[in-house]
């Protein structure tokens, strides 16, 4: 419900000037002097543009009563502006603003429950038509109804139309599938830990990555999860139980806490950092352009951000890491990765973070192609910024930090992606 109100919220910040006009056509608030002018904007909007008012009472009655004015004055608008779709009444800057009902719904098979054909099957049998796989984000964009393909980057996800609403579906109640958007995937995917290793999730909370992470795992190894506030914690591990998580330590603690030279992590040879940020890249939202982050806010921001990334490069054993924000800005992001590179330049180095992924990052400094970013309008994903660091050694390969599963030479740039190997572990069978 909360994901469905944002979204809500945010298409009728959209099409605000649109319903302003519409409002002042038909008088609406001229006739209504109670009606609150935002409650009358979302209220039009889900009456004219949305699904349809979900909402009783009153309101409803209300928006019901004025409904033949309200259309006949966006009938007028449209032979004014000699346009037929609602959309083409936007000015151009508003119909590319990213919205929640661009980017689509996504599904990560939890692979320690159950595999990827297994669900497949599951769904055709509830009356989902299944496509195949991707060949390209367009074909992304236009998926409707009740069909579904498979990602064309990672192998265990789904791809639903923005729509979908699985939150009650037994796969999902079960744990069978996780309901995590595809950018939030990439950093568990690229990290890409053996079987077997030992990895520090440092902000871990609410706990889909680390469960990712715990799926590339196959429960072998150990993870350490880490988070500050308690309620994130109660909340995750309820998550991780539910999706099968075995072999993992959470810890109510400020990651910026721990002692790297503790014997514990002795063995610790991945960390995925996904730290706090502004979080203006979650188009669900909707609100970032009203509750941006003042210059004072990122300057924050950073500077915690800067302080743990160079806190998780300190520990031993590491030899990987992952660092990853849902922000827009190059502050929390590529700002921080050069000034911690600047720090430990003679001892880990940014790698080519998956080179067939279309949004690389912004040239902030030299290399910094080598991270990637992900937008609703290009990748149709939340926004999001990826950045892999490798302790550097001698006579080292060429950099990659592709998962076997998608290996390619960045320096090869007509290089193509192997095709994940199918695990031959036994899986849970979805019934």
């Amino acid at each position: 419900h909360v994901r469905q109100l944002y979204a809500l919220v945010s298409e009728t910040l959209r099409y605000a000037p649109v319903l302003e006009k519409l409002l002042d056509g038909a008088a609406l608030l001229q006739a209504e002097k109670k009606l609150p002018p935002h409650l009358a904007k979302v209220l039009v909007y889900d009456l004219l543009f949305g699904k349809g008012l979900k909402c009783g009472g009153r309101w409803k009655a209300l928006a019901r009563r004025h409904r033949a004015r309200l259309e006949a004055e966006l009938a007028r608008m449209k032979v004014r502006h000699k346009v037929s779709r609602n959309e083409d009444l936007l000015a151009p800057e508003q119909a590319a603003r990213p919205a929640a009902s661009q980017v689509p719904r996504y599904v990560r098979v939890n692979t320690l429950k159950t595999c990827v054909d297994d669900v497949i099957d599951f769904f055709k049998r509830q009356g989902y038509s299944y496509l195949g796989k991707a060949a390209s984000v367009e074909e992304l964009k236009a998926l409707s109804g009740k069909k579904f393909l498979l990602d064309l980057h990672l192998p265990e996800l789904l791809v639903f139309p923005s729509q979908t609403d699985l939150h009650d579906n037994l796969l999902y109640t079960s744990g069978h599938i996780i309901l995590q958007d595809k950018a939030s995937c990439l950093p568990a995917f690229l990290l890409s830990p053996a079987a077997g290793c030992h990895v520090i999730d440092a902000c871990a909370a609410p706990g889909n990555k680390t469960s990712h992470l715990a799926a590339i795992l196959q429960n072998k190894g150990q993870i350490f999860a880490f988070d500050v506030d308690p309620k994130r914690v109660a909340t995750m591990n309820t998550l991780l139980t539910r999706a099968g998580v075995t072999g993992c330590q959470l810890a109510q603690q400020d990651f910026l806490t721990v002692d790297p030279g503790d014997p514990k992590y002795s063995r610790v040879t991945h960390i995925l950092l996904d730290p706090s940020c502004s979080g203006s890249g979650m188009v669900t939202r909707g609100l970032e352009e009203e509750v941006a982050p003042s210059a004072e806010r990122l300057q924050a921001l950073a500077g915690f951000q800067r302080r743990v990334l160079s806190h998780a490069l300190s520990f031993p054993a590491l030899q990987y890491l992952v660092y990853s924000t849902c922000s827009l800005h190059r502050e929390e992001n590529e700002d921080v990765v050069q000034a911690v590179l600047q720090e430990r330049a003679s001892t880990f180095r940014l790698v080519t973070a998956f080179p067939s992924w279309p949004c690389r990052g912004l040239a902030a400094f030299p290399g910094a192609e080598r991270c990637l970013r992900a937008s609703p309008v290009e990748t149709l994903t939340h926004g999001f910024f990826v950045a892999v660091l490798e302790r550097c050694r001698e006579e080292a390969a060429a950099p990659s930090s592709l998962p076997a599963a998608a290996n390619e030479n960045p320096e090869l740039g007509g290089a193509t992606e192997q095709a994940p190997k199918k695990r031959k572990r036994k899986k849970q069978r979805v019934k």
